[in-house]
């Protein structure tokens, strides 16, 4: 049984960096943010910018292709909170551009892995701990079908397909499944993707998590 008295708990995969870790920062104002991502040094980074806004954060440092080390993940926090309120999936791998004829194989099996494979596997773990009155929210990238993008944008497109499939199953048992539209930001995937664009037109990642996170009325 869960204690009434437990904080909402905030699963953010992929929160060391770009909206991920801006999702995490904004949300610890009503959450216990549990941020999971590969890089260390980011996540501490992110957790003293939430302790120096009073916020509380469990950083798991960890990849999410890691099965066993998430599905750890997922028990633990069974077992210290029994829920999960809210999971913001932002982890991503976006493969370098190249023609669909020149693509890296270690790039295409990191793409299916993270971009697919993980999510296939972190919504069965994370479905019970969101229950019927949790959320889980995915960032739609449309790029399936545009020239260079190759493995990105076809595992990409996988994964909110899987996540669409996910919404339409739950609107009436839960957990609410979100898939939202960031607007272009300036990040440093975007710049991988684009380098020489003018920066200047792009969001802000802060300023678009916040209205993100209005769009969900949490």
């Amino acid at each position: 049984m869960t204690d009434s008295t437990s904080p909402k708990i905030a699963l953010v995969t992929g929160a060391s960096r770009g909206l991920g870790a801006a999702f995490a920062e904004a949300l610890a104002d009503q959450y216990h943010v549990v941020a999971v991502a590969r890089t260390t040094g980011a996540l501490e980074e992110l957790d003293d910018r939430i302790q120096a806004k009073g916020g509380a954060a469990t950083l798991a440092p960890m990849d999410i292709t890691n099965t066993d080390a998430m599905a750890q993940l997922c028990r633990s926090i069974h077992d210290r909170w029994g829920k999960v309120d809210l999971w913001v999936h932002a982890a991503i791998h976006a493969a370098p551009l190249t023609p669909a004829g020149h693509i890296d194989q270690k790039d295409w099996d990191k793409s299916i892995a993270t971009n697919l494979t993980a999510t296939g596997q972190l919504i069965p773990f994370l479905s019970p701990l969101l229950g019927q009155e949790g959320q889980a929210v995915f960032f739609d990238d449309p790029h399936g079908g545009d020239k260079f993008f190759g493995a990105y944008g076809a595992t990409k497109t996988g994964q909110i397909a899987l996540a669409q499939s996910w919404q339409a199953e739950s609107v009436r048992t839960g957990p609410r499944v979100s898939i939202l539209a960031p607007k272009a930001m300036a990040t440093a995937t975007r710049a991988r993707f684009f380098p020489g664009e003018d920066r200047a037109p792009l969001h802000d990642i802060r300023e678009e998590a916040a209205r993100l996170i209005a769009e969900l009325s949490l």
